[in-house]
């Protein structure tokens, strides 16, 4: 006698979480090295910076060209990305972006600064958005914002982790004639490498092309992702269909400018954390530790948070909320005058700026599919980066003209703040 086949639920619970072991905690790793290698520059900066001879605002200004690069090879880099296949455009974009960073142990000054951050930029170009473009290709709708939200986690990770190596790092004596700011660079630069040819075995491009589903796992995968493309190319893609329009879409443009203000956040965190902690007269080691804490928190917030929005699948206030509950941390931020005043004003912005992510890109991969994902995803991504280069170099300008950090942190507050405001209004579109 034949057994039965499995009722619906049943095949789409066993779907979902074979996907879900086999994709996410290999691309968690992979963005917890990428992240990893753009902000490890606030811990080098702690001896970096005399070292070459920068000032806080040239500091600002050669962390910021990063998001410059970025910007401007983002959308073509997708659109790549969507044409050659996530796997080895991935690859490339892993090995470049490392070999791009090992060099920054050689910069000398700021002007090679400048130029490694900007090529930096240009490296990694694609491998954020082309990653949330790859979960949109795998899983159904109803699951995207806790797969994104498990992809972004491991930013907070990174710095979980990566802040008490990097402080361990920067304790190290001079060694073979390269000082440890040098030696944290390298190291921290060959996973990148390494990982990027993995990357060629362990991706698997589409769900027609996984030999590892059973057959009938694989046809409901296939079958649920198109019935959902096709309800969004007919009832709500309406408009974008050529790379231009969706450029130039509202919702495109209004997401750009949310992602803005939490790129904004992120990055001020993550080039200039580790900086104000010194000021209270940390070692680099306690530096370290101290700094991981916010973003252990920030992982367990985003994940509930995640969960909450998927389950309940509203967006608009699973953005809004941890928007302001950030713009409110950074105002903390600037006016506390504790350490620990600080590091609980930390975790308030860590927490809200990572809850905020998993929901606003559920929002976009609602309304775009096939090459208008590739397109507006990289737009979001390019155009809300910029944030990462406003945010850490007014803060370095700021400071610069007034000795405080507290300008800098109010105005990126504002940008938070901003996103929420945007976030409000696009709903009522």
């Amino acid at each position: 006698m034949n057994n039965p086949a499995p009722v619906p639920d049943d095949l789409e619970a066993r779907v979902m979480r074979r996907i879900s072991w086999r994709i996410l905690p290999f691309v968690m790793l992979l963005y917890f090295i990428s992240f990893l290698d753009r902000v490890n520059v606030g811990f080098a900066a702690i001896t970096m910076n005399k070292e070459i001879g920068l000032s806080p605002a040239a500091y600002g200004l050669g962390g910021g060209l990063f998001f410059i690069g970025y910007f401007l090879f983002e959308v073509p880099s997708n659109l790549l990305l969507y044409r050659v296949g996530v796997r080895l455009w991935i690859a490339r974009v892993m090995v470049t972006w490392g070999i791009v960073s090992a060099c920054s142990a050689f910069v000398t000054g700021p002007h090679s600064f400048f130029a490694l951050r900007f090529l930096l930029g240009i490296a990694e170009a694609g491998f954020f958005p082309g990653i949330i473009l790859y979960l949109s290709l795998w899983f159904p709708a109803r699951y995207r914002a806790i797969a994104a939200a498990a992809f972004m986690a491991a930013a907070p990770i990174s710095t979980a982790i990566g802040s008490p190596i990097s402080g361990a790092l920067m304790e190290l004596p001079r060694c073979a004639g390269l000082s440890n700011w040098q030696w944290l660079y390298l190291i921290e630069a060959a996973p990148a490498i390494v990982l990027g040819f993995v990357v060629l075995k362990a991706l698997t491009d589409k769900p027609e092309d996984a030999k590892w589903l059973a057959a009938d796992e694989r046809e409901w995968l296939v079958a649920r992702l198109k019935l959902e493309q096709g309800g969004a190319s007919s009832t709500r893609v309406s408009g974008l269909n050529t790379v231009w329009e969706t450029l130039c879409d509202f919702r495109v443009l209004a997401l750009s400018l949310i992602y803005l203000g939490t790129s904004a956040g992120l990055y001020t965190l993550g080039l200039w954390a580790p900086l104000i902690l010194r000021r209270s007269q940390f070692s680099s080691m306690q530096t370290g530790w101290i700094n991981a804490l916010p973003s252990v928190v920030a992982v367990l917030g985003m994940t509930f948070w995640a969960r909450h929005s998927d389950r309940t699948l509203e967006r608009t206030w699973h953005v809004v909320i941890p928007c302001v509950a950030a713009c409110l941390g950074f105002i903390w931020a600037g006016s506390t005058h504790s350490a620990t005043g600080v590091i609980l004003a930390l975790v308030v912005v860590n927490v809200g700026i990572s809850a905020a992510k998993a929901p606003l890109w559920a929002m976009a991969s609602s309304f775009l599919s096939g090459a208008s994902a590739a397109a507006g995803i990289a737009t979001i991504n390019s155009v809300g980066n910029l944030g990462g280069f406003i945010g850490p170099y007014m803060i370095g300008w700021i400071e610069g003209k007034t000795g405080s950090y507290t300008g800098g942190l109010y105005l990126v507050g504002a940008t938070l703040g901003l996103s929420a405001v945007l976030t409000l209004l696009l709903s009522r579109k």
